[in-house]
């Protein structure tokens, strides 16, 4: 698919989230780890980097994943970037760009890259899924770095009895005693030779045919292997497996999502352990992803999972968390402001074929797939936040910030699609200098829609943009 908190008691979490924000700026601090909307690096661009993986190293936290581009899925390289709190990402480098030639060269394809530091070595090394633009000639490459934002170093297909790999989607692990391992989709593992730079020997075979995006990690003496099923780029319930030994056997232990969320619209990518003086958290890292618009409106779900035993769930998603880096404990992130209900015209100002609709959940919304429609409102505060129903008509919306002067400080695309209606936050600014500023939201008349390898259709049947509410903070 191109698609616990802590092991103690379970917590609520409420609403918080962030948009897709584009114009490069500085931009204001976050206090919390927001899912289903892009948020911002160190100087105000969209973080890119799907596909991704996370490690800790010297005490700080490196995220690399895929960038992308609106117009093709082609590789324009793997992005590298740093943070000490996993809110505040700062930009570090084009940790491997598009080559010159050869397999991650112009017009290739290059997927979730994955990074570990060889403990033999001491050297970075990098794993990725590339191929050709129809996914004929896929293997498993490798790069390496003297340094963890490199540049790293392409050095072409990793071998096992001196052949590629060839098989696409693709995952790392590292066990407790430093042995590295490479997943593949099906459920096969690859053990890592001690410089990382070659596989020794093929530790399980296939479990399940489909089963990609793989995932693994480990809690005590448990072994979770996440993955999901063959459904493009659209979302689907991811299973889980759980095993006592890499070799297995490994058993299937159903959904960790429930039934019917689609992996609560994200598909696995990486499972990171945040150790801490008072337990860990295991954060679950998907991808939300929303073609074509990959570089713009793609998204990221990252959640704390509830592990006990070879119990493994995400049970209710969680819009906004936090998480202490030191302690390694997770808590809820409550965020409260004025309402703006959508019925409001003498703050909403609409242009166009505006018209209120009862929408699932039981909430009203005013909708309109008219191109170029829009509304606005003025605002006096420091951030809003919009709200709305993502469904199967959805399409794109436009979001523009202006402050006072008429001068753009913001814009973004965001991506109304769902498979199965959902109400959720949409759009939020950083948080910004008390002032006064107008939000604009306009429909695009665009929509997601693609074709599988298998020439089936998927994607969104309308260009519809909801709004349900508005939310200011003072």
């Amino acid at each position: 698919m191109k698609i616990t908190l802590l092991a103690k008691p379970a917590f609520v979490l409420l609403f918080l989230t962030v948009s897709h924000l584009s114009v490069a700026q500085q931009t204001g601090r976050y206090d919390a780890i927001h899912s289903g909307v892009p948020w911002f690096d160190d100087k105000g661009n969209t973080v890119s980097a799907h596909g991704a993986n996370i490690i800790k190293d010297n005490g700080r936290y490196y995220l690399f994943g895929e960038a992308h581009t609106d117009t093709s899925n082609a590789f324009v390289g793997f992005n590298c970037y740093s943070s000490a709190d996993l809110y505040n990402w700062k930009f570090e480098s084009v940790a491997l760009p598009v080559q010159q030639d050869g397999r991650l060269g112009p017009n290739r394809v290059g997927e979730r890259p994955k990074v570990m530091k060889c403990p033999k070595t001491g050297e970075y090394v990098m794993y990725m899924h590339s191929d050709d633009l129809g996914y004929k000639d896929q293997a498993v490459g490798y790069a390496t770095s003297s340094t963890i934002t490199g540049p790293y170093t392409f050095q072409g297909p990793l071998l096992f009895n001196g052949q590629p790999i060839r098989r696409w989607d693709m995952g790392s692990f590292q066990d407790k005693d430093g042995s590295g391992y490479i997943l593949i989709h099906g459920g096969f593992i690859y053990k890592l030779s001690d410089d990382y730079k070659s596989i020794t020997e093929m530790v399980h075979g296939s479990f399940a045919s489909g089963f990609e995006s793989p995932a693994l990690f480990r809690k005590d003496s448990i072994y979770y292997f996440l993955g999901s099923h063959l459904t493009s780029w659209e979302r689907n319930d991811n299973d889980y497996y759980t095993a006592t030994s890499l070799k297995g056997p490994w058993t299937k232990q159903g959904l960790f999502a429930p039934e019917g969320t689609l992996t609560w619209n994200s598909q696995t990518s990486f499972v990171l352990p945040i150790e801490g003086a008072e337990g860990t958290t295991y954060m679950f890292m998907g991808d939300r992803w929303a073609f074509p618009k990959q570089a713009s409106a793609a998204t990221y779900v990252w959640q704390p999972l509830t592990v006990s035993g070879h119990s493994l769930s995400i049970p209710t998603y969680h819009d906004a968390w936090q998480i202490n880096t030191v302690t390694g404990v997770a808590t809820p992130k409550i965020i409260s402001g004025n309402t703006i209900r959508h019925t409001d015209k003498k703050q909403i100002k609409y242009s166009g074929n505006w018209k209120q609709s009862a929408e699932a959940e039981g909430i009203t919304t005013s909708r309109s797939d008219g191109k170029g429609d829009s509304f606005s409102v003025k605002f006096k505060g420091t951030q809003i936040g919009m709200y709305g129903l993502a469904g199967p008509d959805g399409g794109y919306a436009r979001i523009l910030l202006h402050d006072s002067k008429g001068k753009t400080l913001y814009t973004s695309i965001v991506d109304m699609y769902s498979k199965y209606p959902v109400s959720s936050l949409k759009f939020i600014c950083p948080v910004l200098p008390k002032g006064n500023y107008t939000l604009t939201v306009s429909v695009m008349g665009e929509r997601g829609n693609w074709s599988d390898k298998r020439k089936s259709d998927y994607g969104s049947t309308g260009n519809f943009v909801t709004l349900d509410k508005l939310i200011i903070n003072n």
